[in-house]
């Protein structure tokens, strides 16, 4: 029993074959020196060895000689593409500098720039206020992952040449001699194919690059050139063109707008120079036909894909402003809008300079600068605010236009909700439906009673095959001058919509609706007429598609009922009635006339026999006369809209019609 106790149980390691790691010495530490990391990890420095990082090395280039053209010291730059793959940027800056490095005394400042990871003049502002290069890697990167890259610079009379193959010097830095009426630094570079074995320069890339430059700094001319042979049946890219546009970003927006019609007559664009804090320029639009969405932003001519800060700054001011003006012009569903909804339905270009600006990564796809926030905030906030007041028949179009953008997203998020309740069909009904037993759609009808007292004399009196029953409480909300939040609260509406089963707006499926015919059935009075008005104001409003496929129908219940003996017969309305006693009671004395205060008060067997039951009611079906769509949106408008003005207008040109008002 003692060996029991005595035993090791645990189980035995496996047995590990010696193998390479096994050993770590010191010697298994790699230093890399120069720009040998460079080409071991191409991804860290330009996103990846594909189409998107060969272009980030055009890019590199092209925002040095940018740079130069933003700090005042050049006016053109030419980009060419040439048939053996070769792309050369020249400018006519101030020039590399060439002289002795202080540091390295046997090499020039050049072949330091080129050659050593972060070197260069950016990284304090004694050069460059504000530039698109801070880590000092741009132009050394380029040059390593060529096969072949050669410099030329033109300074103090002097044209200076050097090459390099894959990041190494070919040769000394040679002198080539004295030059005259030329100045800058030309770089011509092919990507090496170890590198970039399936990517290839594409024209049209290039192309809209050297273009979107242009429009940054209206101050610079690019000229732009392509060996025809590389642009195929291309005809989107010419072979050669000068780049300029004195308007600057405001050129830009107008080009991607392309004519497209917008909420408001002319975009809003501006641009603001900021002593010692930088610059910043925007153009906005929000077009009324197409696609919408930020076109693009950019830092130091950088263009950054992924947005960031500067750009949180554009939204909160854009949905600031508008919400702000929304109040002071009295208009509460303003304050359902977000910046989602103002800059996701508008065309933007944003660019700032701003001097040590913090990107995320070498590749600088997103701005990170917390400064740059609160900066465009104040600036475009301030601009946005007086642009608004300056007009106000452009800024209630805009406002109304985001508005109505708004209420999309949040009816686009009920409609969500509704999707998720029905998925199983097994939707959560409201509690006050009586719904009718039969499942198929085909035959069956919805009545919309007015009150819970008309709703159980429709209970009693209704087909339970057939016949659906929903009260609802009262006057439902008028959803022409309400916010879309305010309806989707509405407990009555919420109600209908539920019972319905379609989803609304664009959305409405006729596949979805759960009843064949949707009756409008309230009281034979003035209260009834206005209940009827508003249901059939939502119904135009919200499901127009259930109107159009003829599913819509008004009940005609009588408002009197007129007795003689054993003569019974009901009238609709006051004319009906008169007609009545002049013709089917005509000279048999003393008529018995009741008028019904309610379809509530009405047994159940004279609501079934003379406004429910299918063989012996009259329907009328709602529906908008062919050709005068036009027609009736501007009277459901100008009789429900929001605007009360419009309805007093309306009661003003009329009020001479009116006749025996029951006062």
């Amino acid at each position: 029993m003692s060996d029991l106790f005595s035993r090791d149980k645990s189980p035995k390691a496996p047995a590990r074959s010696a193998g390479p790691k096994d050993s770590y010495t010191a010697s298994d530490i790699e230093v890399l020196e120069g720009l040998e990391p460079v080409r071991r990890r191409p991804g860290m420095y330009i996103g990846g060895a594909d189409e998107n990082g060969l272009h980030h090395l055009a890019a590199e280039i092209l925002d040095n000689s940018m740079d130069e053209a933003v700090a005042g010291h050049a006016t053109r730059i030419e980009m060419r593409l040439d048939a053996d793959g070769s792309l050369t940027i020249d400018d006519n800056g101030r020039g590399i500098p060439v002289d002795k490095h202080p540091k390295f005394k046997n090499r020039s400042a050049l072949e330091v720039i080129l050659t050593t990871l972060h070197s260069g003049a950016k990284f304090s502002d004694k050069v460059y206020h504000t530039a698109g290069g801070l880590h000092g890697v741009g132009a050394s990167v380029v040059n390593a992952l060529s096969s072949r890259f050669d410099v030329e610079v033109a300074r103090d009379g002097h044209l200076w040449q050097q090459s390099f193959e894959r990041g190494t010097p070919v040769g000394k830095l040679k002198d080539a001699g004295a030059v005259r009426n030329r100045r800058g630094t030309r770089i011509t570079f092919v990507p090496d194919a170890k590198i970039f074995p399936d990517a290839y320069f594409r024209p049209a890339r290039l192309y809209r690059m050297a273009r979107s430059k242009a429009y940054l700094f209206r101050g610079v001319e690019i000229r732009w050139q392509c060996d025809p042979a590389l642009l195929g049946k291309d005809a989107s890219v010419p072979q050669s063109e000068t780049l300029h546009f004195p308007n600057g970003l405001a050129d830009y927006l107008a080009a991607e707008l392309d004519g497209r019609p917008t909420a408001t007559p002319a975009p809003f664009a501006a641009r603001v120079a900021l002593p010692k804090r930088g610059e910043i320029e925007w153009a906005v639009a929000w077009p009324t036909e197409g696609e919408a969405g930020l076109v693009a932003s950019y830092c130091n001519t950088v263009p950054t894909p992924g947005g960031g800060t500067h750009v949180q700054g554009l939204r909160t001011a854009l949905a600031k402003g508008l919400r702000a003006y929304g109040e002071r012009v009295n208009n509460r569903r303003a304050a359902q809008v977000t910046p989602d909804d103002v800059v996701e339905s508008a065309s933007a270009v944003l660019s700032v300079f701003i001097p040590e600006p913090q990107f995320h990564g070498q590749t600088k796809d997103k701005l990170g600068s917390p400064e740059a926030a609160k900066l465009v905030e104040q600036v475009v906030g301030d601009h946005f605010d007086h642009w608004l007041s300056g007009s106000p028949d452009t800024a209630n179009g805009l406002l109304e236009f985001v508005i109505h953008r708004a209420e999309e997203r949040i009816a686009r998020k009920a409609d969500k909700d509704v999707a998720r309740k029905t998925a199983t069909r097994k939707l959560r009904l409201p509690g006050k439906l009586a719904d009718c037993s039969r499942t198929d759609a085909k035959g069956t009808e919805l009545l919309l009673v007015e009150g819970d007292s008309a709703g159980g004399t429709a209970k009693q009196a209704r087909s339970r095959e057939m016949q659906a029953v929903l009260p609802l409480r009262g006057k439902i909300l008028n959803v022409a001058s309400a916010a879309t939040g305010k309806m989707q609260a509405n407990q009555e509406i919420s109600d209908l919509i539920l019972a319905l089963g379609c989803q609304l707006g664009e959305r409405y499926r006729e596949s979805e609706l759960r009843y064949e015919k949707i009756v409008i059935m309230t009281d034979a009075d003035v209260d009834g007429a206005h209940i009827a008005s508003l249901l059939m104001t939502f119904f135009y409003r919200q499901l127009p598609g259930l109107i159009r496929d003829g599913h819509l129908y008004l009940a005609l219940p009588p408002l009197y009922r007129l007795t003689h003996g054993a003569t019974t017969i009901y009238a609709r309305d006051d004319a009906h009635k008169e007609q009545l006693l002049k013709t089917e009671f005509a000279g048999k004395g003393k008529v018995e006339i009741s008028r019904f205060k309610g379809l509530g008060e009405m047994p159940a067997m004279q609501l079934k026999a003379t406004t429910m039951d299918p063989a012996r009611r009259t329907l009328l079906r709602v529906g908008i006369a062919d050709g005068r769509e036009r027609e009736t949106d501007d009277l459901v408008e100008r009789l429900m809209g929001r605007k009360p003005e419009l309805r007093l207008e309306f009661i003003q040109q009329h009020a001479p019609e009116a006749k025996d008002l029951d006062v």
